[in-house]
């Protein structure tokens, strides 16, 4: 095949020959995860030109014909649920749509068009198979930073496909096993175990409410592990609804198991509360603050994902209930210098889309995803971009820096260690925050490999 790419006039070289990798200035001056660029080609004149324009930035459901069979065009999808019951994550499939608005902006990743796909997952196992599917109907090359908790659901029609998921958010234990998954975090084992650490020192016991749900079924293991790697009892389970409308009997049972035998006790440190229910949190606290003072001091606790600087914002800052909170996460805080590209991008393509924080962890986490996308990419290093070839990317060893918002991310099988049932967990660490005077502040160094606990 002739490379076009290389011997195109418009490649702006002597010689007519333009590099493999060209990198623009963002990522010169940030070192921040920007795609390698290049002017994309146009075939069959302006008409032509004009029609590619038209389609490239479609998103959403449907097919159009033949779009997978065009070497130029890469075609990924990104899923999540949104208008649910339970958990939302609007921010995720609104962060590739201008992720891809950028890319294809300034040229495309190593020459290729972006071209992304939304899909709602609806968060049911039968949505999620659903969009797996459309995915393999639209012959998508990879889905990239997406959030479902049914990881069996969407990951058997990919894994058949050959089709790779990138940098899911972690939900689901399955996105740490299938050969091809690749995720970018170490997933909510690692925040649980992370915050056992977390608290460890601060609390003198603590009562985890989570979802009754299979998915948090193992939650107070996993807590439980970070409390006992410094000596520390288990935490008291409490289960509640992930889609109620109040906790106040949750609430009320949290608090009492975790101030038990604060009286007389020469252990003055708190009772703490700790809640994994998501974007049902707020609810959970909401519930929480109104119940009668009985004088018992009870702080409280959660995970990225959970609790975040908006969710701070809106609820009163510094005088709100979430001052003195203990968080744990996956990436820097917010106002890290290493998110300003990323900040950069909304602010400029994501054209006042409301559904996009940059302080939403999966927003962050689809940011890291699509990051990954283009280094896998650049190092198929071809005119054909396709799932195998990415594939094949990532398991030869392809490291993937991320402008150090991660460790340095490597998937090859020999290189993998992970940890007990997160065998492909290429990111095994965790950071620690606390609320302070309104701001979720970084406390302490965190955990380089959690896989030391786990």
């Amino acid at each position: 095949m002739t490379d076009s790419r290389r011997h195109s006039p418009a490649a702006g070289t002597a010689s007519g020959a333009a590099p493999r990798i060209a990198r623009g200035p963002e990522s010169d001056r940030t070192g921040a995860p920007a795609p390698a660029l290049r002017a994309p080609r146009a075939r069959g004149g302006p008409a032509a030109a004009a029609a590619l324009a038209g389609t490239l930035l479609l998103t959403g459901c449907g097919a159009l014909p033949g779009v997978g069979d065009d070497p130029d065009r890469i075609t990924v999808m990104t899923f999540a649920p949104e208008g649910t019951d339970a958990t939302n994550m609007p921010g995720m499939p609104a962060m590739a749509k201008a992720y891809a608005r950028w890319a294809n902006a300034t040229g495309g990743i190593d020459g290729h068009e972006l071209r992304v796909i939304t899909c709602n997952e609806g968060d049911t196992p039968r949505g999620a198979s659903d969009c797996a599917r459309q995915a393999v109907r639209e012959k998508a090359d990879a889905v990239v930073g997406s959030y479902s908790q049914h990881g069996n659901a969407f990951l058997a029609p990919l894994q058949a496909a050959s089709i790779p998921y990138i940098g899911g958010y972690g939900i689901s234990d399955d996105e740490f096993s299938s050969v091809v998954s690749y995720p970018v975090n170490a997933g909510q084992a690692a925040l649980l175990a992370g915050q056992g650490v977390q608290l460890a020192d601060e609390c003198r016991r603590v009562a985890i409410v989570r979802p009754d749900t299979a998915a948090g079924d193992s939650l107070p293991q996993l807590l439980g592990a970070g409390l006992a790697h410094a000596g520390r009892p288990a935490p008291k389970d409490v289960l509640a609804p992930d889609n109620a409308t109040g906790y106040a009997r949750e609430a009320a049972r949290a608090r009492d198991l975790a101030g038990a035998g604060a009286e007389g006790s020469s252990d003055e440190r708190p009772g703490c509360v700790t809640a994994a229910l998501g974007e049902r949190t707020e609810t959970f606290v909401d519930s929480y603050r109104r119940l009668p003072d009985d004088g018992r001091e009870i702080r409280f606790s959660s995970v990225s994902g959970s609790v975040d600087q908006p969710l701070i914002n809106r609820t009163g800052g510094r005088q709100g209930p979430y001052e003195g909170a203990f968080v744990t996460g996956w990436y820097p805080g917010t106002d890290d210098s290493r998110w300003d590209l990323m900040k950069k991008v909304i602010g400029e393509h994501a054209f006042g889309d409301d559904r996009i924080d940059p302080a939403d962890a999966g927003v962050q986490t689809t940011w890291i995803a699509y990051s990954v996308l283009a280094s896998a990419i650049r190092a198929v290093n071809s005119d054909t971009v396709d799932s195998r070839r990415i594939i094949q990317a990532l398991d030869s060893g392809t490291e993937v820096t991320t402008g150090g918002l991660t460790p340095t991310l490597n998937w090859r099988f020999t290189d993998l260690t992970g940890f007990a049932g997160y065998p492909r967990a290429a990111n095994r660490s965790v950071t620690f925050h606390v609320v302070r005077g309104g701001r979720l502040v970084s406390q302490g160094k965190g955990i380089d490999d959690i896989s030391k606990i786990l």
